[in-house]
C-alpha cells in the first residue's frame, strides 16, 4: 500500500501512548486507515531502544519492537511539561477525532492536559485510556495507584491460572496478551465512541484496566465458579468440556487435533484405524469420551507420535480440525500466510533486506486496510504536522 485508504481514513487520532498496550491500540487504527499522530517526548518511546537492530544503526532510532507497532504513524515530538509543547498538544487537540495514553493515573491531569482540560479545547474529542487498574472516572479501583505489566495483568485476571500443565501453578502465556487484548479493546472502544460523537456532537471519556480485559478473555472460569463453585486450574494442552481436543505430539514435532464432534471423531478414528471405537460405549459421544478421556489421548498419542507432522496433515486435514504447532520459520513458508498479506516488507533505515512484521489480520473488499508507511525516526515529521496547525518549529518555542 502507498497511501492511507482504510475505513477510518476520515478519523484523526493523537498517540501518547509507549510501550506495547497504547502503540498496538493505535497501530490497530492505523492500520484502519486513521491518521495517527504519535507524539512523543523528547527522549522518545522507551520501546525505541529495543531490538533487534539493523546492522547499521546509525540512521535508525528504532529496533524490531517498536517497528512492529508503529508503523503508518506520523511522529512529532513535543515537551508536554512546557508551556509551548502544551500549547501546541491544545491545538493538536482541537483537529482530533481521539486522544489516546496509557500513562499512570493522574500523571496527564497534573500536566494540565488530562481530559477535562481536552474535552474544553474539543467537546467532541474521545479520550481514550489504558491503565493497570482502569481510571477513577469510571470506578476506583483500591489498586489504582499501582503500576503494572503484562505478567501482572496475566496473573491477577485469571489467565496465569488456568494455563500451563495441570499439576502447575500456572504459565504466562507466551505474546503479551495482558497488553495486547487491553489495547485492542481500546481500539474497539475509540471507534464505537467515535461513531457516537459524530451523532451526538459529545465526545467522552473511556478506560479499557489491563486487568479487566484479561478478565473478561477468561469469562470461563467465572460462570464455571459462579455455577458450580469449581476453581478451574491449569489444564495442559486440553479441556475439560470436549475429547479429543488437545495438542499431540508426532514423530518430527507437535499438532493440534480437535474432534468432539461425532462426523469428526468418525473420521478420525477410520484415518488411525480403529473404526470400533466410533460405537465405543466409552467414546461414543462426546460427554463419553470426556468422562474417557485417558484412553481416548491415549489412542490417539499412540497414532500421532508413529507418524510425522506432515503425514498426518496432508491425512485428514480439510476432514478434521487439525493443525500444525508452526515456529516462526514455519510461519514464513505457509501459503496462507502469503495469500492473506500477512507477513509484510517495511523499509528500515540501516536494514537490508526489509524488515519483516506482521500485517493486519482484519481485511475489507473496499475500504483496504494494511501497512503503507514504516515507523518515524523520533521526530520525524514534527515540522510536517505543526505547520498543518499553523505553527512552526520557532513559533512553538516562542510562545
Amino acid at each position: 500500500m502507498s497511501e492511507r485508504s482504510g475505513p477510518l481514513a476520515d478519523v484523526r487520532v493523537l498517540d501518547l501512548t509507549q510501550a506495547l498496550a497504547g502503540p498496538f491500540c493505535t497501530m490497530l487504527l492505523a492500520d484502519l486507515g486513521a491518521d495517527v499522530i504519535k507524539i512523543e517526548p523528547p527522549g522518545g518511546d522507551l520501546s525505541r531502544s529495543m531490538g533487534p537492530f539493523p546492522p547499521d544503526r546509525a540512521g535508525c532510532d528504532y529496533g524490531g519492537y517498536f517497528a512492529s507497532i508503529n508503523r503508518n504513524k506520523r511522529g512529532i515530538v513535543l515537551d508536554i511539561k512546557s508551556e509551548a509543547g502544551r500549547d501546541a498538544l491544545l491545538r493538536l487537540a482541537a483537529t482530533a477525532d481521539a486522544v489516546v495514553e496509557n500513562a499512570r493515573t493522574g500523571v496527564m491531569d497534573r500536566a494540565e492536559i488530562g481530559y477535562e482540560r481536552l474535552h474544553e479545547v474539543n467537546p467532541k474529542l474521545v479520550y481514550a485510556a489504558i491503565r493497570g487498574f482502569g481510571d477513577p472516572r469510571t470506578g476506583r479501583s483500591p489498586y489504582a495507584e499501582w503500576p503494572a505489566f503484562d505478567i501482572v495483568a496475566q496473573c491477577m485476571g485469571g489467565l496465569v491460572s488456568m494455563t500451563g500443565p495441570a499439576d502447575s501453578a500456572g504459565y504466562r502465556a507466551g505474546p503479551g496478551v495482558g497488553d495486547i487484548y487491553p489495547g485492542t479493546l481500546t481500539a474497539l472502544g475509540v471507534v464505537s465512541a467515535v461513531h457516537a460523537a459524530r451523532r451526538t456532537g459529545q465526545g467522552q471519556f473511556l478506560d479499557v484496566a489491563m486487568y479487566d480485559a484479561v478478565l473478561s478473555m477468561c469469562e470461563a472460569i467465572v460462570y464455571t465458579y459462579s455455577r458450580s463453585g469449581v476453581v478451574r486450574g491449569p489444564q495442559g494442552n486440553g479441556t475439560p468440556v470436549l475429547c479429543p481436543f488437545d495438542i499431540f505430539s508426532t514423530s518430527d514435532g507437535a499438532l493440534a487435533i480437535a474432534a468432539p464432534g461425532e462426523n469428526h471423531w468418525a473420521i478420525l478414528c477410520e484415518a488411525m484405524g480403529h473404526p470400533e471405537l466410533v460405537n465405543d460405549e466409552r467414546t461414543r459421544t462426546n460427554p463419553r469420551r470426556v468422562a474417557n478421556a485417558e484412553l481416548v489421548r491415549g489412542t490417539v498419542s499412540s497414532w500421532t507420535t508413529s507418524h510425522t507432522t506432515a503425514e498426518i496433515v496432508s491425512g485428514i486435514g480439510g476432514k478434521v480440525p487439525v493443525g500444525p504447532v508452526n515456529t516462526a520459520r514455519e510461519i514464513f513458508d505457509d501459503p496462507h500466510i502469503k495469500q492473506r498479506r500477512m507477513l509484510v516488507e517495511i523499509e528500515q533505515p540501516g536494514a537490508n533486506p526489509p524488515l519483516t512484521i506482521a500485517g493486519c489480520p482484519i481485511k475489507f473488499t473496499n475500504t483496504q486496510s494494511g501497512i503503507y508507511r514504516r515507523p518515524p525516526l523520533l521526530g520525524e515529521h514534527t515540522n510536517e504536522v505543526l505547520a498543518e496547525i499553523g505553527l512552526t518549529i520557532e513559533s512553538k518555542e516562542k510562545s
